[in-house]
Formats: structure tokens, sequence, C-alpha cells
């Protein structure tokens, strides 16, 4: 992908990142508000997780798609469609009365996120050269990252002075801000070439990855030896296996699997996605964990959880620059040394841990996640030259929500399961539940340091494989054209 001389970059990217701002704090926003609306929806926690889960199914199966509806509507188009329809499907959750309206709420909302958050890495590749896009990406850090953290937090102040309907009326001037910003700053920044659309692809990419999050949100309820959930999860493993199959010999794919072929992407891509894993997974236990295993309210709560949103949001816009300075090599490396910390701290709590620990594991945490988080994103795009760089954000961040469903889905069976385990009740019973889920946290940051040990500082050929066949057979045709 080239990159075209802008006059303002950053103004083009303002309303694009206010609107993934709000999508990725969506993600998280309901998570302190998951006990209260068991009781209040008479669900029980198996069933409310798909409030969380229901969002990013619709994240996982609008995401394969953006790379080619890119090539059919203009950047413009795209993105003010995002944010009109998250406008809307706030407003159904706002307006909610039963778990079924919710949901549908939710997943509406999950449509716009699927859409702007592959936009916020194309757009990014196209306005701002090589030298520059590690601090732009730190910037994008501020969404990933601290989006997801803050989200309990400002939750939990409004659940102590309203109802969850105003975590969803909250979002909706943020989301007509970034439309107004939108039609007036966003420029179009990708071509419109109409390509022929493959239905059959979008079919099995709809089927594939819903299946694998619908088997494992089924699973935190049901159990992993259900027939339904391993139906559920061996119908999206073989429609994806069949849908990569396909994908790999197109000529023009709907998403260009062969970015793969760098390792760096590869390692990258991988790393991403478990530090999210990290991030959600950990994001869901700790506000439960907070409310049912130390019994405090949920205003409380959300002022508890503002240190770590914090400090997030500060190693987020930094990790960016560090990239510039120093790679992706170490960063990683800290990062998910320091999640480990983080997390083992937390299988360690209590019913009667000081709050000033689990806020400090809280902290280490959000220093760890970020601070890896950034350096593997551009680490792993940088690699990509060409028409795959654009399949390449759609690929990163496809596997990443997708990771962070399944991630969700994980801990919520775990968390089960612990609870069955213990030979207690009440909240002692749910911090041994807890402690299995945070066990999982656990196991993604021994993966993500091991992996990032794969990191390179030095430079990898960056040739779209695609591309490099074709220049190969163009060459090849040209001296027989001469004679």
């Amino acid at each position: 992908m080239q990159t075209k001389s802008h006059s303002n970059p950053n103004l083009i990217m303002i309303g694009l990142l206010l609107g993934g701002f709000v999508g990725m704090f969506s993600e998280t926003a309901l998570n302190i508000a998951l006990p209260q609306l068991e009781q209040q929806l008479h669900v029980n926690t198996g069933t409310i997780q798909w409030l969380v889960t229901g969002y990013l199914l619709m994240v996982g199966i609008v995401l394969p798609l953006s790379s080619m509806l890119t090539k059919h509507f203009t950047t413009r188009q795209l993105i003010i469609f995002a944010l009109c329809d998250f406008i809307v499907g706030a407003i159904v959750s706002a307006l909610a009365n039963g778990f079924a309206m919710l949901l549908v709420g939710r997943m509406i909302q999950g449509i716009a996120t699927g859409l702007i958050l592959p936009l916020i890495f194309i757009v990014l590749l196209a306005i701002y050269p090589p030298q520059k896009r590690g601090a732009a990406m730190g910037l994008v850090g501020l969404v990933i990252m601290f989006a997801p953290a803050l989200g309990p937090t400002l939750a939990g102040l409004i659940l102590g002075a309203l109802s969850w309907h105003w975590i969803f009326w909250l979002f909706v001037p943020l989301l007509a801000i970034a439309l107004i910003i939108t039609l007036i700053f966003m420029e179009n920044v990708s071509e419109v070439t109409k390509p022929k659309v493959d239905i059959l692809s979008i079919i099995l990419s709809t089927i594939g990855f819903g299946g694998l999050v619908v088997g494992a949100s089924l699973a935190g309820d049901r159990g992993w030896g259900n027939p339904m959930v391993l139906i559920a999860l061996l119908v999206g493993i073989v429609f994806l296996y069949f849908y990569c199959h396909r994908q790999l010999h197109l000529d023009t794919p709907i998403l260009n699997l062969r970015a793969f072929s760098f390792k760096k992407f590869s390692v990258g891509t991988s790393l991403v996605m478990i530090d999210f894993g990290i991030i959600m997974s950990s994001m869901y236990l700790l506000p439960m964990y907070w409310q049912k295993g130390l019994v405090v309210p949920v205003a409380l709560t959300g002022i508890l959880m503002l240190p770590g949103g914090i400090i997030n949001a500060i190693v987020s816009a930094t990790s960016g620059r560090l990239f510039d300075n120093y790679g992706a090599k170490y960063l990683t490396r800290i990062g998910f040394a320091l999640t480990f910390v983080g997390a083992l701290m937390l299988i360690f709590t209590t019913t009667h841990s000081a709050y000033w620990y689990v806020v400090l594991a809280h902290i280490i945490l959000m220093i760890g996640a970020p601070l890896a988080m950034s350096p593997a994103q551009t680490y792993g795009l940088n690699a990509l030259r060409g028409p795959v760089a654009a399949d390449g954000s759609t690929i990163l961040n496809t596997l990443q929500q997708i990771l962070g469903a399944l991630a969700t889905a994980i801990a919520t069976s775990l968390l089960g399961i612990g609870q069955a385990a213990s030979h207690a009740t009440g909240s002692t019973a749910f911090v041994h539940g807890i402690h299995y889920g945070f066990w999982f946290t656990l196991a993604l940051s021994v993966l993500g340091f091991f992996l990032s040990m794969l990191v390179s500082n030095k430079p990898e050929k960056s040739i779209d494989p695609l591309a490099e066949k074709r220049a190969a057979e163009a060459a090849q045709q040209a001296p027989a054209e001469e004679n």
C-alpha cells in the first residue's frame, strides 16, 4: 500500500479513532454490570456472557469481509455507515427491556466495530509514512488497549448513580461527534475496484468463525463435552479449513492469507491474538471478582479499576514511540513477562485480599499488555507491502477479536468448573472458580513470552508473494512478445 501525502493525517484519524474507542470500550463496559444484569434479566452466568461473546461474534463475522468491502465502497461510505449502525445499536440496547432485545442491540453494535477496526489500520497505513507509523500505532493503542481497560471504570460509576441503560446512552453523543468529524475531515484512501464477490467464501467464513465462537460460548454454560458444543466447534473448524483452502487458490481472495508467508507477520499476529486474549479474559474476570469475591459495591469497583486503566493509557500512548526507538524484540518480552507476574498475583487472591494488592496486580497487567501490543502490531504489519498490506490488517484484527471471544468463553467455562470443583460455598467457591480463569490468563502470558523469543529487530524482505509471482510471469512473457 502506497502512502499518499495528506495535509493533516491526524484530523483524518480523529473521527475513526473516536468510533473505534467506543467500539472497544463497548467490549468490556458491560462486564462490570453482568452480575447485576443476571439478576434483573433472570438469566444465569453462561447465558449473560452472550452479551460479550455475541458482540464479539458479530465482530468476528464482519471483520474477514472488511477487505472485500473496501474494494466495493469508499472509505467514507464504510465509516459513515459503521457509525450510523453503531448509533442504532446503542439506542436499541438503551431501550431494551429484556435479554433478547439487549443481545440484538449488542450484535448490531458488533457489526459496526467489525467494520471500524480494520479501517483504522487501513487508513493509518495509507496516510502515515513508515517512519511515523510507530508513533501513530501508539495512538491507536489508546483505542485498542485503553478503551477496554477504561470500560469497567466508567460503567461502574454510571451504575453507581444510574441504571445500566445509561451505559448505552453514553455512546450516542460520542458516536454523533465521531460522525460529524468524519463527515468533515475523512478522505477516501482505498481504490474502489468492485471485484467479483465470491459468495461461497462469505458463507464458509461466516459459518466457520461463527461456529468457533458459538461452540466456545455454549461451553461456558453446558460444558465442553456437550454434544451441541462439540458439533459447533467441529463445524467451525471444518468450514474454516475449506475457507482457508479456497482463499489460497483464488486469484482475488476475499482475505489474502498469503500474508502468513511472512514470518514477522505471522509472529506479530500471534502475539497480538495472545495479548488480546489476556486482556479480554482478565477484564471479564476481574470486575466479577471485585463484586462477588470481595463483595465490593459496583461504583467502588469502577473506581478501583481506574488506576489500571490510567496506567494502560500511559503505556499505550508511549509504547509506539518506544517501538520507533528500540524495535519490538525486548518490548514484547518485557510486556509478556509483566502480564505473567500480574496474572500470578491474581491467582493468589482470596476473599480477604487487600484492595491495594488486587489493584497492584491489575496495574502490572496493564503495564505489560499494552507494552507488548502496539510493538507486536507494528512489527507484523511493517513486514507487508503492496495489496497484501490491507489484508494483513484485516487478518490481524479478525483473529484478535476471535481469540478475544474464545478467551472470554473459556474463562467463563473455567469459572464454572472451578466453582463446581470447590468444596466451599458462596464467595469462597466463586473465588476458587476465578482462580481457574486466571490460570488461563497465566497460560496465555507464558505462551506469549516464549513466542516473543522469535521476534527479531532485523529487517525482513517485504514483498507480496502474489505480486512477486505475477511479476515473474510478466518477465517471462516479455521476451516472447518482443520476438
